[in-house]
C-alpha cells in the first residue's frame, strides 16, 4: 500500500487535531457545569411527530416473530429472548440495532402484538443502555437517529400505553437530546455529522423546551451543509446515495419548522433544491441512479418520494461542474461520465477507482452498467466493487487507477479506507454540427507505467449511435515501455440486457429488454463477451455479462469502439 504524502500527512494531522479539539468540547459540555445549558433532562411533553420518508419493511415483524433479526445486512437468531440478548454479528448490525430505525417496519404491520414489542424494546434499551463514553449506542449519528426513530413512531408506541412507561420513555428522549447536544460535534465527518445535527433539530422542534438552544444547533446545520453540500447540489464524497439520506432526513425536518411556525434555515432550504436537481441529473433512462463512488441498488421508493418534493422539476441540470459527472443526451441516449479524482481523504472512504467510467441507458434500458457499491451483507465484495475493472473504463495491467490507502489513523477517521489517485482528471464538452462530443483524461497509472487513459465520447445528434475512442499513451511525448502491459476495456452490461456475438468477430449484438437491438462493434483491440457480476441487486451479488476489449501496448495505443442500432 503505498505511505502518505506530505501534503496527506499534513491533512491528515489537521483532521485528527479538529477530531481531537470537537471530543475535548463534547467532554466538557457533558460536565454537570455546563450540561444545564441543554435544558432539563427529561421531556414533559411532545408537541408534533415527525413525518417517515424512508419505506417500511411489513415482512419484518414476521420474521421477528421467528427469531429472526435482519439489520445492517446481518441475520441474528434471536430465539425467544430479548433482541439485546444477542451479540452484534457485525458493527453495522449493531448501529442499526441502537438506530432504531427498524421500530418503522413495525408500525407499518400495526398489531397489538407488535405494538407491545416496540414498547417493550424501548423500555428494555433505557435500562440496559445509560448514557456512557463512545459506546455504538452513544455515538452521535446512531443518537440522531434514535431520536428520530423514536419520535416517528410515538402513535404508534403510545397508543394505548401506560403513565409511568410514558413518563420512562419521554424522560429518556429528553436525556438522549441533551447528551447529542453534547456530542454531536464529536461526529465524524460527513453524512454522520449531518445526521447528528437532523436528530437533534428535529429532536429540539419535537419536545417542549428546547428553543433557547436550537439557534446553535441550526448554525452547526449550516456550516456543514455549506462544506458539504456542493454548488451543483452532489455531496462532497461525489456519493450520490448520500444526497437521497440527507434529503429523507430534511425534508421531515424543514417540516417540522413549517409546523412550529418557525423559519427553515434559507441556505439548507437553497442547498436541498440543488440536490433534488442533482438527483435528476444523475438518473438513467430506467430510473436508477448512475453507480459511481459508492452508489448502490437505487431504492426506487424513496427516490420517487423525495423527486415529489422538488418545486421545480422542469429546471434541470446542464452540468455538474463540482460534483465532475458529465452528462450526454439525445434522442432516446443518456450518458453520465466520471470525470473527477477521488474526492478529499475523509470523505473517499466509499470513493471507486472509476475515472472516466461511463453509463449508458437507451429509452427506458440501461445499457452499460457500473458493479456499483454492494449492500452490508455482502461486504466482503467491496475491494472488488472499488477496482477500476468493476468500471466501465480502461484497466491497465490487471490494476486499479486509485490507490487504497491503509493507515490506522486516517481508517479510524473515515471509518473505511480511503483511495488517492488520479490527481489530474481533465474533461471538456463540445458540440459538433451532427453530435456532442466528451473529452476526457486522467493520471491514475502515471506513477507506476508513466500512462495516461484518454478518452472520447461522442453521441450523434439523434441519439442513435455513440462513439468511443480510448488513447493508453504517454502525457506528452511518445512513450515507449520496456515491456508491452496488458489492458482491458470493460463495458459491463445491465442485469436485464442480453448479449451475444455477431458473425463478425469485431462486434457483439445487445439486446434490450424494451425489443431493440443494437451493435457494439471495435477495432484495435480483441473483443470477447465475458462473466460479471453486479452488486446492486437487492438479492446479492448478480451474475451477469460484459464486453471487454482486450490487447496489450507498448506505451501507445488507440482503440475504436461504437454503438448503434443494429
Amino acid at each position: 500500500m503505498p505511505s502518505l504524502t506530505l501534503t496527506e500527512r499534513s491533512r491528515l494531522a489537521r483532521l485528527a487535531a479538529d477530531r481531537t479539539r470537537r471530543a475535548l468540547v463534547a467532554r466538557a459540555l457533558r460536565s454537570p457545569l455546563l450540561a444545564w445549558r441543554y435544558g432539563r433532562p427529561g421531556a414533559e411533553q411532545l408537541l408534533l411527530v415527525p413525518q417517515e420518508l424512508r419505506t417500511a419493511d411489513p415482512s419484518f415483524a414476521e420474521e421477528l416473530a421467528h427469531g429472526q433479526l435482519g439489520l445492517g445486512g446481518a441475520v441474528a437468531s434471536i430465539g425467544s429472548g430479548s433482541i439485546f440478548d444477542v451479540g452484534a454479528p457485525s458493527e453495522a448490525w449493531s448501529r442499526s440495532l441502537h438506530g432504531f430505525g427498524w421500530l418503522r417496519n413495525l408500525t407499518a404491520a400495526g398489531t397489538l402484538e407488535d405494538r407491545a414489542l416496540a414498547e417493550n424494546a424501548l423500555v428494555t434499551w433505557i435500562d440496559r443502555y445509560p448514557p456512557k463514553g463512545s459506546s455504538t449506542a452513544w455515538q452521535p449519528d446512531v443518537i440522531g437517529r434514535r431520536l428520530i426513530s423514536w419520535l416517528v413512531n410515538v402513535p404508534f408506541i403510545f397508543e394505548r400505553i401506560d403513565g409511568p412507561t410514558y413518563d420512562k420513555i419521554t424522560d429518556s428522549l429528553g436525556l438522549q437530546l441533551a447528551q447529542l447536544a453534547t456530542r454531536w460535534r464529536d461526529s465524524p465527518s460527513g453524512y454522520p455529522r449531518l445526521e447528528a445535527l437532523a436528530g437533534l433539530l428535529t429532536g429540539s422542534l419535537c419536545i417542549a423546551g428546547r428553543d433557547d438552544t436550537k439557534s446553535g444547533f441550526e448554525r452547526g446545520l449550516v456550516t456543514e451543509i455549506r462544506h458539504q453540500i456542493l454548488a451543483d447540489g452532489g455531496h462532497v464524497s461525489r456519493n450520490t446515495d448520500v444526497v437521497v439520506d440527507l434529503l429523507l432526513d430534511l425534508l421531515p425536518l424543514r417540516s417540522c419548522f413549517n409546523a412550529r411556525e418557525r423559519e427553515f434555515p434559507p441556505e439548507v432550504d437553497q442547498a436541498m433544491s440543488r440536490m433534488l436537481h442533482f438527483l435528476r441529473f444523475m438518473r438513467l433512462g430506467d430510473g436508477s441512479l448512475g453507480r459511481f463512488n459508492g452508489t448502490g441498488a437505487t431504492p426506487h421508493d424513496s427516490l420517487a418520494t423525495l423527486l415529489a418534493y422538488d418545486p421545480a422539476p422542469e429546471a434541470q441540470l446542464s452540468a455538474a461542474p463540482e460534483s465532475l459527472y458529465a452528462r450526454l443526451a439525445a434522442g432516446p441516449m443518456g450518458l453520465i461520465a466520471d470525470v473527477g479524482p477521488p474526492p478529499p481523504l475523509e470523505y473517499a472512504g466509499a470513493a471507486t477507482a472509476s475515472a472516466l467510467s461511463f453509463e449508458l441507458s437507451i429509452g427506458d434500458d440501461a445499457v452499460f452498467v457500473n458493479a456499483g457499491a454492494p449492500g452490508p451483507a455482502n461486504q466482503d465484495w467491496l475491494a472488488t466493487a472499488r477496482a477500476t475493472a468493476s468500471h466501465n473504463t480502461v484497466c491497465l495491467n490487471a490494476t486499479s487507477s486509485s490507490r487504497l490507502l491503509r493507515n490506522k489513523l486516517l481508517n479510524q477517521l473515515v471509518r473505511a479506507a480511503p483511495i488517492r489517485y488520479p490527481d489530474v482528471v481533465t474533461h471538456e464538452l463540445a458540440k459538433e454540427a451532427d453530435r456532442t462530443i466528451l473529452r476526457a483524461s486522467h493520471n491514475g497509472y502515471e506513477r507506476n507505467f508513466a500512462i495516461t487513459h484518454r478518452r472520447e465520447l461522442g453521441l450523434s445528434k439523434s441519439g442513435d449511435r455513440l462513439t468511443g475512442e480510448d488513447i493508453i499513451g504517454g502525457s506528452g511525448a511518445s512513450v515507449r515501455l520496456a515491456r508491452d502491459l496488458p489492458y482491458a476495456i470493460h463495458f459491463h452490461l445491465d442485469c436485464a440486457a442480453t448479449c451475444r456475438h455477431d458473425d463478425d468477430p469485431a462486434a457483439a449484438l445487445i439486446e434490450l429488454p424494451g425489443g431493440s437491438t443494437w451493435r457494439f462493434r471495435a477495432t484495435g483491440a480483441t473483443l470477447s463477451i465475458e462473466d460479471s457480476i453486479s452488486f446492486t441487486d437487492l438479492a446479492g451479488p448478480t451474475r451477469t455479462s460484459e464486453i471487454v476489449l482486450r490487447g496489450a501496448t507498448f506505451g501507445e495505443t488507440r482503440v475504436n469502439w461504437s454503438l448503434e442500432r443494429a
